[in-house]
């Protein structure tokens, strides 16, 4: 018998916090949040807090636990998009689909009660959280920035009449197709920099970077992303959330921002060095062989995770991306230690983005999934 709880007590929210760390042991693609951010959630001064409703729920089979889920209502999307819409995300279960069945009713009746019609999912408070579900790449590495699931997770969530609304790809960059491509590519950023007055932004280090360009890039972000699933407006508190959890790791070194000749930001490309050998295969805490591991990585970093790229919608037809393709090609050319950068999630039908790859070397080992259910 599957027994539902929602989370309230400390234990409770521990039971929450360590399933999947329990569910994976040992799974060598599955890369553990970290714990101490993980435990934010519960805070009463979350900043999401501020613009959405959320639950949490246990489930428990014969007095141990099975699974976990969490239901939010993000009121900025539902007044942005005219919905009625709750989330679903950190959904972990063993392969049972009474303990899928019991998750995703709670959520649901929960959903109703707050008068929703529709739920989607896995998509959490913003698209600076994971979204969607693997449904293929099960054996290819895992990053902070995408989810880890198991195979039997589609099949029972699909099978509560839950459908795919929309699809996202991870791709492995390995590189220019030919050395004549980089080179047709020097000349068509040039072409452009030249016709538009643009240049690429300089800055000393990470604090640097982000002292002189946050502002911009988010502007950018709101103004490029507006229209893409999922998204919302960010906030004062979303904009600090990111600027702690990109202060460590960013560098000029793998970023790229466009300026014109106004030193206006009109593109933008963020990535930072994998952190996957750091955290695999630990709880997500930080102990001092994590925190070598970790400067490890940044140091000599085998493989890149291109987090967030922005472009101005007034030069998105202009060509202006190139050069983020360009700067791209030039890290994986000239850092020897680099395998290749991963481009984390992807919409399938952003062909902004998704042509902007084709100039590489690639696969694309990963699909991921959000799916949708009216109630």
């Amino acid at each position: 018998m599957v027994e539902i709880k929602q989370v309230c007590s400390k234990q409770q929210q521990k039971d929450f916090l360590q399933f999947p760390l329990d569910l994976y042991k040992g799974n060598p693609y599955y890369i553990p949040p970290l714990y101490m951010d993980e435990k934010k959630i519960f805070r009463k001064d979350y900043v999401y807090n501020a613009s959405c409703d959320s639950v949490f729920f246990n489930a428990y089979k014969d007095g141990k636990m099975a699974g976990r889920i969490q239901g939010i209502i993000q009121r900025d999307a539902n007044a942005k998009n005219g919905e009625k819409r709750a989330r679903f995300t950190r959904i972990e279960g063993i392969d049972d689909a009474e303990v899928f069945k019991a998750l995703l009713e709670a959520a649901e009746n929960w959903a109703r009660e707050q008068g929703m019609d529709t739920v989607q999912g896995p998509i959490g408070y913003s698209d600076l959280e994971k979204e969607g579900l693997l449904i293929e790449g099960f054996d290819v590495p895992g990053n902070f920035e995408t989810t880890y699931n198991m195979p039997y997770y589609q099949k029972h969530i699909e099978a509560l009449g839950y459908e795919k609304e929309v699809d996202y790809t991870g791709s492995f960059l390995y590189g220019p197709e030919t050395e004549e491509t980089l080179q047709e590519m020097e000349q068509l950023v040039q072409f452009i920099f030249k016709r538009y007055k643009l240049h690429f932004g300089e800055s000393k280090n990470g604090a640097d970077f982000l002292r002189k360009y946050a502002d911009g890039i988010f502007n950018l972000i709101d103004q490029s992303y507006e229209g893409l699933y999922g998204t919302v407006p960010f906030t004062d508190g979303m904009r600090k959330l990111m600027v702690d959890n990109f202060g460590l790791v960013i560098s000029p070194k793998y970023s790229a921002i466009i300026l014109d000749e106004e030193n206006r930001p009109v593109c933008f490309g963020l990535a930072i060095p994998s952190l996957n050998k750091a955290f695999r295969g630990t709880r997500g805490h930080i102990t001092p062989g994590v925190a070598i591991r970790f400067l490890q990585c940044l140091r000599r970093p085998e493989s890149l995770d291109l987090c967030i790229i922005g472009v101005d919608p007034a030069y998105l037809n202009r060509g202006v991306s190139a050069a983020l393709t360009l700067a791209i090609m030039k890290m994986l050319k000239e850092n020897k230690s680099l395998r290749y950068a991963d481009t984390c999630i992807n919409l399938e039908d952003n062909y902004a983005i998704q042509n902007q790859w084709k100039r590489f070397r690639r696969d694309v080992p990963k699909r991921y999934r959000c799916y949708v259910k009216a109630l």
